[in-house]
């Protein structure tokens, strides 16, 4: 491993409790869930608290009595904080831009409350994990002398591209996106042209929608740089992969931060009725699904998705449509309710495949063959 990671466990006072501060997205609660259960696992003794937005909070509990409820699963607390949207966000009515500073004032004072009252009734909170795109959690951590973790969910090389992209490599970058054999050549990592980067990483426009990402990134770094300056250590960053895949990145990474590879985290198999209840979304019927996809042969089934965040246009999924129905392989194709959008007209009975409004993807990876999916690690590492 690049690192091992270790609980410190020999003081017989010492009752480690973990906060772990998710977004309100299934492919980074998965993730934290799978974790909050491997600690449970190396330390039983300890407690572990997942904080995700009030609004996902209770589309996971849909029964609770009040939507702050806390509830606890395989032993796994989850204590919701407010991040301004608690009725949920819609981005055809709502600014994304808004959005990240709505939550930056509001999310930092209810998570505050939460440690606050974690603490009144004897759990106080000895470690705080933040996964990806919520750096404000670290300012809370610092001024409550809390130790405070990075759970990268992408791959050590994202992590690289993305820490160098900001420390010299932006201006290089840009100053050659019209060049696409133009190549770069980043610490531990092949050379890259320019259309192996995040397409986000290369937009040179200010007004572009996707620059937004570009903000979202550079917070990561630049709350981890605030961290180091104040507690005059390199930041410690669990990350969801392991060393034999990516043994060539890790030790130049390693000069710059503590790198804990903890994966590969994931769905090992079908979820039991306790973990199902807690996904953002629900599975419409899922023994058609498994009906139907236990009828084709193993690893023959294309399955599609664009994951729980991503909106696509009508005009996008026609043309998935027709690019499914052309190939004539059979396929599941995941069309969440929220992005069925007006005057679509989807063949939810096609011959050769269905639609549904989300799946198990532990279950369906037995079956797939194929796959076209968002940008999510967690199924790279499933298919590993």
């Amino acid at each position: 491993m690049a690192n091992e990671f270790k609980i410190e466990t020999n003081k017989p006072d010492q009752h480690h409790h973990f906060l772990i501060v998710v977004q309100p997205a299934q492919s980074h609660i998965n993730p934290a869930r799978y974790l909050a259960y491997r600690l449970l696992s190396i330390v039983p003794s300890c407690h572990v608290t997942v904080s995700t937005s009030i609004w996902a909070h209770s589309r996971m509990f849909p029964s609770l009595s009040h939507p702050n409820q806390e509830i606890t699963v395989r032993q796994v607390s989850f204590v919701p904080f407010s991040d301004g949207y608690d009725a949920g966000f819609d981005p055809s009515i709502h600014d994304s831009a808004e959005r990240r500073k709505r939550t930056k004032a509001i999310g930092p004072g209810s998570l505050s409350s939460i440690i606050d009252s974690l603490a009144e009734r004897g759990r106080r909170v000895t470690c705080i994990i933040q996964v990806q795109f919520l750096p404000w959690v670290v300012d809370i951590a610092l001024e409550r002398g809390v130790p405070s973790i990075l759970y990268w969910i992408q791959p050590v090389m994202g992590l690289s591209i993305y820490y160098h992209y900001f420390n010299s490599y932006e201006s290089i970058i840009l100053s050659h996106t019209d060049d696409q054999e133009f190549e770069v050549s980043i610490p531990g990592l092949f050379p890259l042209k320019m259309n192996d980067f995040p397409s986000f990483l290369t937009v040179t426009s200010h007004d572009h929608p996707h620059k937004i990402f570009v903000s979202m990134y550079r917070e990561i770094f630049e709350s981890l740089d605030l961290q180091k300056h104040v507690t005059g250590s390199k930041p410690k960053i669990l990350i969801n992969s392991f060393e034999a895949l990516e043994e060539g990145v890790l030790p130049s990474m390693k000069n710059y931060f503590d790198l804990y590879t903890i994966g590969p985290l994931i769905q090992s198999s079908a979820k039991n009725e306790e973990e199902k209840s807690s996904d953002i979304f629900k599975i419409d019927d899922e023994n058609k699904q498994m009906a139907w996809l236990d009828s084709k042969p193993e690893r023959s089934v294309v399955y599609v998705s664009f994951g729980g965040l991503t909106t696509v246009s009508k005009k996008q999924l026609e043309q998935v449509q027709v690019g499914l129905k052309d190939s004539e392989l059979p396929y599941i194709w995941v069309v969440r309710k929220n992005n069925r959008v007006e005057g679509l007209v989807l063949e939810e009975n096609s011959s050769n495949g269905i639609i549904v409004e989300w799946s198990d993807q532990g279950c369906v990876w037995i079956g797939v063959g194929r796959r076209e999916e968002g940008k999510k690690w967690e199924e790279v590492l499933g298919s590993v």
